[in-house]
This record gives C-alpha cells, sequence and structure tokens, in this order.
C-alpha cells in the first residue's frame, strides 16, 4: 500500500470564462501553488502565466469536436504526477462541475487514495448573461434554468427535449454550435414556440464577446458569421432583454452629442 503521506493533492479548478479577473481568489490562489499545471484549451494564457516558474504545464486540450488528450489518459496523468509528491492543478476554463467531467476525475482519484479538492468558477452561462445584460431568471418569465449539451456522447444530437420545453425554462445550451439547426428543430418538435426568444455569445465573457439575438427558428443564422470561438446558446423569454452596451468609440460618440444638446 503506497504511503498516502508521500501523495501529493489534486485540484480541479474553474478558471472561470477566460479574464484572469473572472477567476476566484481561491482559484488564483490554487494555480499560484500549483507545482503541475494541467489545463484545458479553453483557459486563457492570463490564467497558465500565474503558475510559478517551477511548474510542470501540460496542455491537455479539452475543447468541442478538436483533438485532445483521452479522458483516461489525463487521469492516469494526473495519478502519476500525484504519486511524485507534487501538488497537481487541473484548470478548466468555466466551472468544473459544469460538463467539466469533475465527477469522473474525482472519482477516479479518490478510488487510488489521492486527495482531491474543487474549486468553482464563474460558468458561461452567468458570464454571458452578466456581460450581456440579461437574467438567467426573471419573475414571471423563466422559474428555472437547464444547462445542456446538444449532443450526447455518441456524438449525435440529443432526441428528448422534453424537459426543456416548459416556456419558462431558460435553456442554456453548451457545446452546441454545429449543431444548432437540428437542435432548433428538436425544440420545436418538443413544444417550443418557434417565435420563442433566442441568442448566441460567443466567447463569453471575454472582451472580445460577441452577442448575437433572434429566435429559436433563426438559430442557423444566428451562428453564422462566427470567429471558431467557443459559443454558448441561450433559449428562453429573457433572451430578449440581452443588449450590448459596452463602452465603444461609437457610444462615445453618442454620449458626447447627448452632452453638447
Amino acid at each position: 500500500m503506497r504511503d498516502a503521506a508521500a501523495l501529493g493533492d489534486v485540484l480541479l479548478v474553474g478558471a472561470g470564462p477566460g479574464p484572469v479577473d473572472l477567476m476566484t481568489l481561491r482559484a488564483a490562489r490554487a494555480v499560484e501553488s500549483a507545482q503541475a499545471l494541467l489545463y484545458d484549451a479553453l483557459v486563457s494564457d492570463e490564467a497558465i502565466a500565474l503558475a510559478p516558474a517551477g511548474c510542470v504545464r501540460i496542455l491537455t486540450g479539452k475543447r468541442s469536436g478538436r483533438p485532445s488528450m483521452k479522458q483516461e489518459a489525463i487521469n492516469r496523468l494526473m495519478l502519476r504526477l500525484a504519486r511524485r509528491g507534487l501538488r497537481v492543478v487541473r484548470l478548466k476554463g468555466g466551472d468544473p462541475s459544469v460538463f467539466g467531467r469533475v465527477g469522473e476525475e474525482a472519482e477516479f482519484l479518490r478510488a487510488h487514495g489521492v486527495s482531491v479538492e474543487v474549486v468553482p468558477g464563474v460558468t458561461a452561462a452567468s458570464a454571458a448573461a452578466a456581460q450581456f445584460n440579461f437574467p438567467l431568471t426573471h419573475r414571471g418569465e423563466a422559474r428555472r434554468v437547464i444547462f445542456t449539451t446538444a449532443r450526447v456522447g455518441s456524438g449525435d444530437v440529443i432526441e428528448d427535449w422534453t424537459a426543456a420545453s416548459d416556456p419558462e425554462a431558460t435553456v442554456a445550451v453548451y457545446m452546441g454550435g454545429e449543431a444548432a439547426a437540428e437542435l432548433g428543430r428538436r425544440l420545436i418538435a418538443a413544444g417550443r414556440s418557434p417565435s420563442t426568444p433566442a441568442l448566441v455569445v460567443e466567447r463569453a465573457g471575454d472582451p472580445a464577446a460577441a452577442l448575437r439575438t433572434g429566435r429559436l427558428d433563426t438559430l442557423p443564422q444566428l451562428l453564422a458569421g462566427g470567429t471558431g470561438g467557443p459559443v454558448l446558446i441561450v433559449i428562453g423569454a429573457v433572451a430578449r432583454r440581452a443588449q450590448d452596451l459596452r463602452w465603444t468609440p461609437e457610444l462615445a460618440q453618442i454620449e458626447e452629442a447627448a452632452r453638447r444638446a
């Protein structure tokens, strides 16, 4: 039996949606203390730079539809590093408990006697709502929120969308860009009105984030013209409240003109 005192520990940490100032203080301190950092493709360079100079840095990939390290390989790599007595930080975009496979990784490591701590992060839906001024819930409009992906493990689009048919449900779809057309058709078939407000946010939380608004039956058009960044789709009454109020030179000109009037 391996001596537990000789084992390192593993922290499964949420880096938030991108900008380092949207990381929690605990997440930032975890990265600063890392001796080995395994990070996903969506983690920002700013967050990676928090790791100390002597830290081993390993890119694991983990971007929807892109090549990445197999989950089994990541699990065994974390275990191998922990068995060397290192403090291992597994850094994931968003919140590790939302489509971050935190359950699988924690179970594997604990089954091998490794101490695990989970550090939460800001998930993309919350970042998008804050950035573009819409709520995820709203009295009289949205009494529940559904976080979902568009596809099952086999890669097929989810067939049964009954749970998302409630007109008072906000549906936040992660990693659904390539399945937008089929997603829209299946939600309408499940009972959502074609005119249900919908929006797409590319790179939620990032200063370069882009917002496009429309309806459920126009989802494919909302995805057109994207730059290939991670996409979040939000469907529900609250989507009509979204607006981009970020400062731009054009907005500054309007404000200046209003002051002079």
